[in-house]
């Protein structure tokens, strides 16, 4: 019995490629690398000036090959009780909220103050960094991994 006649299969390719795959949450989340520079402790005389005010430098580092829209929230406070009873509590000064872009690997430096009424071990690690793609068309940001408590002891001289 005769074989039937073979014929040679031809594959094609599509022409148009599939553009960049989206980001994943978790890469979204790591866009901005951030760091908190400031005394580990400082000292200050509430008997002269009830106000203690402290210079703190948000470091923004833009970890992703590009452009990052960034909006820094300063109004978020600690509200549970035990890290109250802890850190207590103090404001930050001035601006509040900071909308910026960063190009990518870019790292940017806003000088924050940060105001105590009185001693104690204070946590500064409360601004809240939300991060987009420049080019991607969403309604809100994703927020940025926080990093360790930033802990600074205020004294009385």
């Amino acid at each position: 019995q005769e074989l039937p006649e073979m014929a040679l299969l031809k594959f094609f390719r599509p022409e148009s490629t599939p553009g960049p795959a989206r980001p994943t949450p978790e890469q979204l989340s790591n866009l901005i690398k951030t760091s908190l520079h400031y005394p580990e402790s400082f000292s200050h005389s509430f008997h002269q000036k009830s106000l203690c005010l402290v210079p703190v430098t948000l470091l923004l580092s833009n970890c992703s090959q590009a452009v990052v829209d960034v909006m820094i929230d300063l109004r978020h406070k600690t509200t549970s009780p035990e890290a109250l009873e802890i850190h207590g509590s103090f404001t930050w000064l001035g601006q509040t909220q900071y909308k910026l872009q960063l190009k990518s690997q870019e790292v940017y430096s806003l000088q924050l103050k940060a105001c105590f009424v009185h001693t104690g071990v204070y946590n500064l690690g409360t601004p809240r960094v939300f991060a987009k793609l420049a080019d991607q068309v969403t309604l809100f940001e994703t927020s940025q991994q926080n990093s360790m408590p930033a802990l600074i002891i205020i004294n009385n001289i």
